[in-house]
């Protein structure tokens, strides 16, 4: 094509070369499919196109990676300046409780004193993180990453931030077994906070929800009462929350009236729990009575120490 005396090669050429390229272009990717199925070796060289082709996959991907990068960095930024406020006030609260828990802690000892009572100890813990929950949607237990090793035991109280989550059921060398509060096979005996009334918690089989046993139609219980372990049973220690009262049903002409709990602990949500090492309950005298009912001989010596002080001439002279 000639413009203003020059020859200029037109753009696109026409005739039967653009058809050819096509039909070569179709013809090896074909070859190569069909290498690719039936020949192992095209893996490796796939494989090395790959490693030569990364460099430039990188430097694409770097213009969409660094905008994801500065989002999520941002938005971060933004929830850890959130956290960190709401950390902050959460600290004063606790600052407070705990300055007033220290002038009660020292008014809680000097009644004892005055009572001579037996000072109450802190309960050594060591943590454990969530590993695993059955899927069992009938069974409520989970597997913590606490074991024997670490000194964790069947029966040990497990606890998470808000209150009593359930107990260890068995032990391996590194890892442990609990059954949680909402299992409708775990039960424990528990005590009213706001005035001391003793009732079994037993689970429904939901994370949310527990049964309150045997509850007399006239007892003091109410909504939003607290209940806390009542160390009754020698295994959970006192005063642990382990849930609040969500309803109280009076049935007419029932003993009993029907109370439902939410468990404290949050045990759908909570992964890191502590493992409470309560210290060993004391052993009870031994009863006079023996199975037979038979008097044993310590208590068949002091009452005839007794008997003979009381028949003693200056025992008969007392008013």
């Amino acid at each position: 094509m000639l413009c203003g005396g020059l020859l200029i090669k037109p753009l696109f050429s026409h005739g039967y070369l653009p058809g050819y390229r096509l039909f070569f272009c179709v013809l090896a990717a074909s070859a190569l499919m069909f290498a690719d199925q039936h020949f192992s070796r095209m893996e490796t060289l796939r494989a090395q196109l790959s490693t030569v082709v990364a460099p430039i996959q990188w430097v694409v991907s770097v213009p969409s990676d660094l905008l994801n990068w500065g989002t999520v960095a941002l938005s971060e930024q933004q929830e850890l300046m959130d956290e960190n406020r709401r950390l902050r006030e959460k600290m004063l609260t606790l600052s407070h409780r705990g300055q007033r828990m220290a002038s009660l802690q020292a008014e809680n000892a000097e009644l004892r004193n005055v009572l001579n009572a037996a000072q109450k100890r802190d309960i050594p813990y060591i943590t454990a993180e969530l590993i695993s929950l059955d899927n069992d949607p009938f069974s409520h237990r989970m597997v913590v990453d606490r074991g024997r090793r670490n000194g964790a035991y069947v029966g040990q109280p497990v606890i998470d931030a808000f209150g009593l989550a359930g107990q260890i059921t068995s032990v391996s060398a590194y890892s442990s077994r609990v059954l949680l509060l909402a299992d409708a096979s775990h039960a424990l005996p528990v005590q009213l906070n706001r005035n001391g009334l003793r009732f079994i918690v037993q689970g429904a089989g939901r994370y949310g929800k527990v049964k309150v046993l045997h509850v007399p139609d006239t007892a003091d219980i109410r909504k939003g009462d607290l209940l806390t372990t009542s160390g009754l049973a020698g295994r959970f220690p006192e005063g642990y929350p382990v849930a609040r009262v969500t309803e109280v049903f009076h049935d007419p002409g029932r003993p009993f009236a029907r109370v439902t709990a939410r468990p404290l602990a949050q045990l759908e949500r909570s992964r890191h729990f502590l493992l409470l090492f309560p210290p060993p309950r004391k052993t009870e005298a031994d009863s006079p009575w023996g199975d037979s009912l038979a008097i044993n001989g310590a208590a068949l010596s002091s009452a005839q120490h007794i008997a003979a002080a009381l028949s003693s001439p200056d025992a008969a002279r007392m008013p």
